[in-house]
């Protein structure tokens, strides 16, 4: 079920994981271009046929109406909607933090500089639909957008055989600000959002995370609009040593295991015995649970035990995968995570499982994959925000300033740079 792997033999497994999320597959690159370049010339008519195509039903009018929001308002178990509406507020309380402000610094009157920190105007959201239809992605990509000042916020997700969006997803969309919500997704969706169609408009970024389709449509598109990030399979990676509670390590685990077949389960340990204990409850636990062929295909896929003849060995390879999430289950945890350098998110200790980062806690679930954590973050509010530098200088300060800025302009053969102070020199 679970490869337990030597560390000396680790680094082959690793580039396995880099392997699968290189998105080098040219028969799906070839069919996203050809669906991206057909939403770009026929417009609805193209997003029609793809619907009607991948999702099986046939939706004329893309936008869904006030009176499916309200009866999704209605008819939401009021468990679930309060569940959504706790969650909503820890989102906003911690990206509230992130909250950057423009400013004007001036060392004397002569030269004013500055940074302008504005939202982006419009911002288009992709949430995945069908089977994986998922409200928490909703809240944890509208909210900091709300925060940060988006004008609006343009969700996309499919639509069910019946041509719905279930409750949850409306809701979550209702109470997190979104604007306007179009029943749309795949390549075709992320097309639409890019270029505009009679009834969706052309936005300025694109966030959200998606199937392989949305996440090469994403890629595609990028320098079209702006993107978050182009999100691989889902990966978690536990260290533990002996103290570690082989069933909850089993679980978390096991958690990541039912997103996909192409999703990473990894455990790096120091302990000669907790690899088999872990087994042990993998065995027991997966039989029972309801995705169980998914899971056991991930965990024989990209599962692994690592075994580390230290914790500072087992730290070094997790600096080295950068996982998406990485949960630490030793002794002292807090002793460890300031020597983790790249991780979307970390975890500490046993009563901080994955799914509290997913669901509740209020940090973002849409976090870097495939060791992108070495150089990116976690969707917050500056991925809603651009920042425009400001600059004013006196003619005191220029003629102070004049002799330098010619020379470097010179040394780099941009004759008309240099002119360009030169002739307010002469005024």
């Amino acid at each position: 079920m679970i490869k337990i792997i030597d560390s000396k033999r680790e680094k082959t497994f690793l580039q396995s994981l880099l392997d699968r999320s290189q998105f080098e597959y040219e028969d799906i690159n070839k069919a996203v271009g050809e669906i991206l370049s057909d939403v770009r010339e026929r417009k609805d008519e193209a997003l029609i046929h793809y619907t009607l195509k991948f999702d099986k039903v046939l939706i004329e009018d893309l936008l869904v109406s006030k009176e499916e929001i309200d009866n999704a308002l209605k008819n939401i178990d009021k468990n679930l909607k309060n569940s959504l509406i706790q969650a909503r507020e820890n989102i906003e309380k911690y990206h509230k933090k992130q909250i950057k402000k423009s400013y004007t610094s001036s060392d004397n009157e002569d030269i004013i500089l500055g940074q302008l920190v504005r939202p982006i105007e419009k911002v288009g959201i992709y949430v995945p639909g069908g089977s994986a239809s998922y409200p928490s992605t909703v809240l944890m990509n509208a909210v900091p957008a709300k925060i940060a000042g988006v004008e609006e916020i343009i969700m996309i997700t499919p639509p069910n055989k019946e041509g719905k969006i279930k409750d949850s997803i409306l809701v979550a969309a209702f109470i997190s600000g979104v604007d306007k919500i179009y029943k749309v997704g795949g390549a075709h969706g992320i097309g639409a959002l890019t270029y505009g169609t009679e009834s969706i408009p052309k936005v300025s970024k694109i966030v959200g995370p998606g199937n392989i389709y949305v996440a090469m449509a994403k890629k595609r598109v990028s320098g079209y609009v702006g993107i978050d990030m182009v999100a691989g399979p889902s990966e978690i990676l536990i260290i533990a040593d002996e103290l570690a509670n082989p069933k909850y390590i089993a679980a978390d685990l096991i958690s990541q295991a039912e997103h996909d077949e192409m999703a990473a389960s990894i455990l790096i340990t120091d302990s000669k015995t907790l690899p088999e204990k872990v087994i042990k409850e993998l065995e027991r636990q997966v039989p029972l649970l309801e995705r169980k062929e998914t899971i056991e295909k991930s965990l024989n896929n990209y599962g692994a035990i690592i075994l580390t003849d230290s914790l500072n060995e087992s730290i070094n390879i997790a600096n080295e995968v950068a996982p998406e999430h990485l949960e630490i289950l030793t002794k002292n945890p807090f002793e460890i995570y300031e020597k983790i350098k790249n991780a979307g998110a970390i975890f500490l200790g046993e009563f901080s499982p994955e799914p509290v980062g997913d669901y509740f806690a209020g940090t973002n679930h849409i976090l870097p994959t495939s060791s992108t954590a070495k150089f990116s973050s976690p969707l917050g509010v500056d991925d809603f925000i651009k920042k425009t530098s400001l600059i004013y200088y006196s003619k005191k300060a220029l003629m102070k300033a004049k002799n330098s800025i010619i020379t470097l302009a010179n040394e780099e053969g941009l004759t008309a740079h240099a002119n360009s102070i030169q002739v307010r020199v002469e005024d």
